[in-house]
């Protein structure tokens, strides 16, 4: 902790030298590491405001998300860099390394000075030590301050920047004190983007004030990775998105119980009950061992992985958020959590579905408190939609509500898809750009086995008497290119050809829920 305050001192000499006021924004671009960690607290305690940018998204638009926020300083990761292009960004007074923090490009005399004689200024203004008394971070901040502009998607028509007040990230880690309530010296694998907001609230900002120890994956956390991750540290607490889960119990777990005698033995009482307390510490063992719960949040579970947690009794429970609400909205403990459902609403939150029946009847899901955004950045009509007069965040999400007051969502009304890894994909962003390719009339994105496929009806009239497999060689072609333009985490894996035009609403929208199995 000495040395995170006296890096962030050392930065924030950076910042005044180059410039940086207070509310001027800073860019944050690269990978989980702990030097990404200083630069984000260094923004927030400057009285900065903080732009973190997926390293994954394209380096087009990256230079939109800088330039729309209006970013004047940038830290940006070696794998990142590379492929920017600093002219793209104008209004950088600077640009800084996040890994040795070195000046990548200066605008200004005195901020090339600063960083050549850093730690002489740092010396001069502390002279004698570098003490707790010596830390002030004095700007006045009310909770309803900007603290973030989080970019939800990564293109340039669809991408909003969602404001985050200081008091949805206060809310949101006094939720995780309240609920998790590790003890300081805990453990936990940061493995989620930090540049998301579900990573950078509970695998980030809430381990760093509880005072946790956080191990920063700094690869694609492929399930090999995140054993050999969970095995050396073993956490006590896991944060996942359901894809990774899901990969571990299909890869590990599920194959080992489908043997005709295991299936005989799971179909014995007393044996049964032994087999499954075997198979739940085998897999307890395989999220190392010494967890509270494993919290998945992101995108909907698979019914039969949750069927057979919850077989087996095991310390699960899935949340429900969004980066508007930075990001936690519902949440229940593993002990008191409902199969199928994402919780109750979470504290200084309310939630209801607006449904003349919403115990039985399917409305969206609204929510309104402490953790909602401001607003999206430079974009009055499209707060004004989320947000209605009453201070109710319209989620765009599909559910129900028990007397209870547990959320079970429905359907994604966003048909928003989640990477393996965490990250947000919208198919219509993809679609949009492959429909702009030759012979494409119309195309779906879907996902299948966390692999996405493209659905492809060809503009036949355009295409004359091409034989099939020619057409085929376009279309390879197309996805070929389609993935040049996007990142590698919405990448397409295969395509399939579809004859007939696809089925539309009266408002001429793809009935997409017909097409979740046709590539099968």
């Amino acid at each position: 902790y000495k040395d995170v305050a006296r890096k962030i001192e050392k930065m924030h000499i950076l910042m005044a030298e180059g410039g940086v006021e207070k509310g001027d924004k800073i860019a944050i671009c690269g990978r989980n590491s702990s030097h990404w960690g200083v630069a984000f607290l260094a923004t927030v305690t400057y009285g900065a405001v903080a732009v973190p940018i997926l390293h994954e998204f394209t380096p087009e638009v990256v230079h939109n998300i800088v330039n729309h926020s209006d970013a004047k300083f940038m830290f940006v990761g070696d794998a990142v860099w590379p492929t920017l292009d600093a002219e793209q960004m104008p209004a950088l007074q600077g640009i800084i390394l996040v890994n040795d923090f070195s000046l990548l490009v200066s605008r200004s005399e005195k901020l090339t000075y600063a960083r050549e004689h850093l730690n002489e200024m740092f010396g001069k203004k502390y002279p004698k030590n570098f003490r707790i008394e010596h830390i002030h971070y004095e700007h006045e901040s009310s909770p309803d301050q900007l603290a973030i502009i989080n970019y939800t998607s990564g293109s340039t028509g669809l991408s909003k920047g969602v404001m985050l007040p200081f008091r949805s990230l206060l809310s949101n880690v006094e939720f995780a004190k309240e609920v998790i309530n590790l003890k300081p010296g805990s453990s936990v694998v940061s493995m989620l983007p930090m540049a998301h907001m579900y990573g950078m609230a509970f695998e980030f900002l809430y381990e760093f004030c509880q005072g946790l120890h956080i191990y920063f994956l700094t690869r694609v956390p492929s399930p090999k990775i995140i054993f050999q991750a969970f095995a050396d540290v073993k956490p006590h607490i896991v944060i996942a998105v359901p894809l990774i889960i899901e990969k571990i119990i299909k890869k590990a777990v599920l194959p080992k119980l489908q043997t005709p005698t295991m299936k005989i033995l799971l179909k014995v009482p007393i044996i049964n009950d032994k087999i499954k307390a075997s198979v739940r510490q085998k897999v307890i063992e395989a999220f190392g061992g010494r967890f509270y719960e494993v919290i998945v949040g992101g995108a909907a579970f698979n019914q039969d992985v949750e069927k057979f947690l919850r077989m087996i009794d095991f310390p699960y429970t899935v949340g429900y958020g969004m980066t508007e609400c930075g990001p936690i909205i519902c949440y229940e403990d593993w002990k008191r959590f409902k199969m199928a459902s994402c919780g109750k609403a979470a504290p200084r939150m309310e939630v209801k579905v607006l449904s003349p029946d919403p115990e039985n009847i399917v409305g969206e899901i609204v929510c309104r408190g402490a953790n909602v955004m401001l607003g999206y950045y430079k974009n009055e009509e499209a707060t004004r939609e989320a947000i209605d007069a009453e201070g109710w965040l319209h989620t765009g999400d599909l559910g129900v509500i028990d007397a209870e007051g547990n959320i079970t969502i429905k359907g994604r009304s966003k048909n928003m898809l989640l990477s393996a890894s965490g990250q947000n994909i919208y198919p219509e962003e993809i679609e949009d750009k492959l429909n702009n390719l030759h012979l494409v009339s119309e195309s779906i994105i879907i996902q299948k086995r966390d692999k996405l496929v493209a659905l492809i009806h060809p503009d036949y009239d355009e295409a004359g008497d091409m034989p099939e497999e020619e057409l085929k060689q376009v279309m390879q072609t197309n996805v070929q290119e389609l993935n040049t333009m996007i990142p590698h985490y919405s990448q397409i894996s295969r395509f399939v050809i579809m004859k007939d035009e696809f089925e539309k609403t009266p408002k001429k929208s793809i009935k997409r829920f017909l097409y979740q199995n046709a590539a099968d």
